[in-house]
């Protein structure tokens, strides 16, 4: 079925299991799969929300069972999932880790990928661009879905999601530590995320997807320059196009739906719904034309975006943002930094927010991303001691659906 913009919306997060007694991960999705559902399967649904293994065996997905109209209860379905899942995995010594990158794991050394279901892709893939790295095996992201009906409203959408996607890490960037140090990027998921498939840069191409607005032109100016770079790597064509298309915001024409991938996960669920419905909020401010119109939206090229993004996965929400003809996008002037640009959204779309997404926002505007937060509780301290202690405090804001404090 096919939905109108903005009438429904998918949403998946990402969670690395860890071992209780020293952080470690531990790659046993597949036992806790059986625990739940008595054997080993890729999805498990369990009511409206379903559970889901990805390319390693210490990451598990959890997303929307079909599409959703109601984002205002979907944090506590996903707490209550959360907490199941904890509860399942306490006798392994192990629970779930949240932000979007672990601090401490040597991927070249710890990761296992996922042996069952689907194992000939995942194969493939660690085949051509060796998964062993930060980039493959170390990341959690939130990702978003939003419909489109036809090309009309794919224009509208792509146009306003590519405006957006530079300064999302400004508000939602979780990974400033890798290796046991700060990486000089608060989101070092993307930083990562550019490069990790350079053997076909295609794939990814910019990050921020090409001036395209209409199924066709994707087709052939995004779908078909893959196809072709694949073909070499994958002579029984057992990858789809959709799933090899890494830009940070993905056009899936077989659902109708545009993923939004730029996002790291946060510390709990409510704020990765109070973020995910404020982006929404922000796509449809843009799509009314209301800041700017359809025309200007389509006027800006990849690569300038990029070099605005480049920035923002740097420096988060204290990059100064001194492109002058984006700054005015959002009604300001002179040089100001990407905080300044999401409280100004914040200040026309929060009052379509409910109090609960509300009051996670303005935590958020007020104490910083989780990056930013998280550095400020190690207190430039990067013994693995004290690495340690602060994301074990990570994993009880997620068990008990809270926000992080320095």
């Amino acid at each position: 079925m096919a939905y109108h913009l903005f009438e429904v919306y998918g949403i998946e997060l990402e969670y690395m299991l860890v071992r209780q007694s020293n952080l470690e991960i531990n790659p046993i999705v597949d036992k806790l799969f059986i625990e739940k559902n008595g054997s080993i399967t890729s999805d498990i649904e369990n009511d409206k929300i379903e559970w889901s293994n990805e390319l390693v065996a210490h990451v598990v997905e959890m997303k929307t069972n079909g599409p959703t109209s109601d984002l205002s209860g979907l944090d506590i379905l996903f707490s209550n999932n959360i907490k199941e899942m904890n509860a399942h995995l306490k006798k392994f010594d192990t629970c779930l880790l949240p932000s979007a990158s672990h601090p401490l794991m040597d991927p070249h050394t710890q990761t296992k990928l996922w042996e069952h279901d689907h194992n000939e892709i995942y194969s493939l893939y660690n085949k051509i661009f060796d998964c062993k790295g930060h980039g493959w095996s170390n990341v959690q992201s939130m990702h978003i879905n939003l419909p489109f009906f036809d090309d009309l409203e794919f224009e509208r959408l792509h146009a306003a999601i590519r405006l957006i996607l530079p300064i999302i890490p400004g508000l939602a960037a979780s990974s400033p530590v890798l290796d046991g140090k700060f990486t000089g990027f608060k989101d070092t998921r993307m930083e990562y995320y550019k490069t990790n498939q350079k053997e076909i840069p295609h794939m990814t191409g910019k990050v921020i997807p090409e001036q395209v607005f209409n199924k066709t032109d994707y087709y052939k100016k995004i779908f078909e320059p893959i196809k072709d770079a694949i073909k070499p790597f994958d002579a029984e064509n057992i990858l789809d196009h959709h799933f090899l298309n890494s830009r940070g915001a993905i056009s899936r024409f077989d659902r109708n739906a545009i993923e939004i991938r730029v996002i790291d996960i946060q510390e709990n669920p409510s704020a990765d719904i109070a973020i995910a419905a404020f982006i929404i909020e922000v796509l449809k401010l843009l799509v009314s034309e209301e800041l700017v119109s359809l025309e200007d939206q389509k006027s800006w090229h990849e690569n300038d975006l990029f070099l605005i993004f480049d920035e923002v996965i740097r420096n988060a929400e204290n990059t100064l943002i001194t492109d002058k003809k984006y700054l005015a996008i959002f009604d300001l002037q002179k040089d100001g930094d990407v905080k300044k640009i999401w409280k100004n959204l914040y200040k026309r779309v929060g009052d379509k927010l409910s109090e609960n997404h509300q009051r996670h926002i303005e935590f958020i505007l007020q104490h910083g991303s989780l990056a930013t937060r998280i550095l400020k509780a190690i207190r430039n301290d990067f013994s693995k001691e004290n690495i340690k202690k602060v994301y074990f405090r990570l994993t009880d804001c997620l068990a008990e659906n809270r926000m992080f404090r320095p």
